[in-house]
């Protein structure tokens, strides 16, 4: 069978595994989704490994039966209120005989900016150069052949709870398949939805899922600035949950089927009936009573988000404003409401960049996150030097990523 790449996305709400195979012509094809919901995490953290184990294990075996493929490596995505992320800056000296600047150079450097003191339960997962500076010149950002003597780099490096990550291994391992990869999922969601266009002009992509809201923005084709928020799509569900004394499926179904986070948008009332719980008699209430429960969540959720759009100080760089994605933004209202809270441009962001296969099934915001962790695996496979896992040398060669996960944990 031909090559095959996987995106696991464990999410709060669903775990889903997309399948993916490359053309002759670097063409995606879409080949199997398998989807299960997901019962083991919390506000995007693995808090119940059975459970987790369970999920995963049924979405891969979907995934498998509709592609007909046998999955053996996946890339996984993480996320969770203790992703943390801060600038930092490193600098070398070229010692080379031409002082031409070589890949091991930048490697080096990119190795020089991880030198920064971390709590031991905090690891690196990613570290995304800025930009580089050669001899004082600044604004270089393929600096790969150029002279010079000094080079010096600003990187954008997120970190995560060892643990948070050791659980993820753990439970996909468990459920049979290894890892190839970890990766923020606000990163892999921006690969999925936003194009090169909006990356240079400046964008902030909102990923609005179940247990968290991911945040990336992008100006000049580089991330700037990146966070995930711990609230989302599930504290709506509970809300309307408790504002109507209802289950949480019955809360689920109705945000999914009626919800609106925009009262002034509904221009047509309509009357909902929930049927009642233990014999009681149905509750009738209407579109605007379940808008009045659904908008003042999301918009602290979008608050929340602007505040951060502003701590990374690319505000007034956003010239294609914000795309919205994930489960929570298909709430109608979800892009007007966005609009008046952020104050700038906003569209819905649908998953792309594939030609054939289940196309129009994978064309929906909630499976972001699952594309974006395929095209990182598509990208980096000629690449076994994964750039977000922490690399020690051994032997000469880089490991394979159990043995530096090794560096990484005390033990796996």
């Amino acid at each position: 069978m031909e090559n095959i790449y996987v995106g696991l996305d464990i999410g709060t709400t669903k775990v889903c595994a997309i399948v993916a195979s490359l053309s002759e012509n670097n063409e995606i094809n879409i080949l199997g989704i398998g989807k299960s919901k997901s019962e083991g995490l919390t506000r995007g953290v693995i808090t119940h490994i059975e459970k987790t184990i369970a999920s995963i294990q049924a979405a891969v075996r979907e995934a498998e039966l509709q592609s007909g493929a046998k999955i053996q490596t996946v890339v996984a995505g993480i996320a969770g209120d203790h992703v943390q992320s801060f600038q930092s800056r490193g600098v070398i000296a070229i010692s080379g005989a031409e002082q031409e600047i070589t890949q091991a150079d930048v490697d080096r450097l990119i190795e020089d900016t991880k030198k920064v003191a971390l709590p031991s339960d905090r690891k690196i997962i990613h570290v995304i150069p800025q930009e580089f500076i050669v001899d004082g010149q600044d604004g270089v950002y393929d600096p790969v052949g150029m002279s010079g003597v000094r080079m010096e780099a600003n990187v954008h490096i997120i970190t995560g709870l060892v643990s948070a990550a050791q659980n993820i291994l753990k439970c996909v391992q468990r459920a049979g398949v290894s890892v190839s990869d970890i990766v923020l999922e606000p990163i892999a969601s921006s690969d999925a939805v936003l194009d090169k266009e909006e990356k240079e002009v400046g964008v902030a992509l909102v990923d609005i899922g179940g247990g968290t809201t991911d945040l990336a923005v992008f100006e000049d084709r580089t991330i700037r600035h990146t966070a995930v928020i711990g609230i989302a799509g599930k504290k709506v569900t509970d809300d309307i949950r408790r504002g109507l004394g209802i289950l949480s499926d019955q809360a689920e179904q109705l945000k999914i089927t009626h919800g609106h986070a925009h009262l002034s948008s509904i221009m047509d009332n309509q009357p909902i009936t929930v049927p009642g719980i233990g014999g009681r008699p149905p509750l009738d209430i209407d579109q605007r009573l379940l808008c009045q429960i659904i908008q003042p969540r999301m918009e602290e959720i979008l608050e929340i988000a602007a505040m951060e759009i502003k701590r990374s100080g690319y505000q007034k760089h956003l010239s294609a404003g914000v795309v919205l994605t994930g489960g929570g933004s298909l709430i109608k209202g979800t892009a007007d409401l966005a609009r008046e809270v952020l104050g700038m441009p906003v569209k819905i962001g649908i998953p792309q960049g594939f030609r054939g296969g289940l196309v129009r099934e994978i064309e929906n915001p909630i499976y972001a996150t699952g594309v974006g962790l395929v095209h990182h695996a598509i990208k980096h496979r000629q690449r076994p030097n994964i750039e977000n896992i922490t690399r020690t040398k051994m032997d000469g060669k880089f490991p394979t990523i159990l043995k530096r996960m090794k560096g990484w944990f005390d033990e796996l």
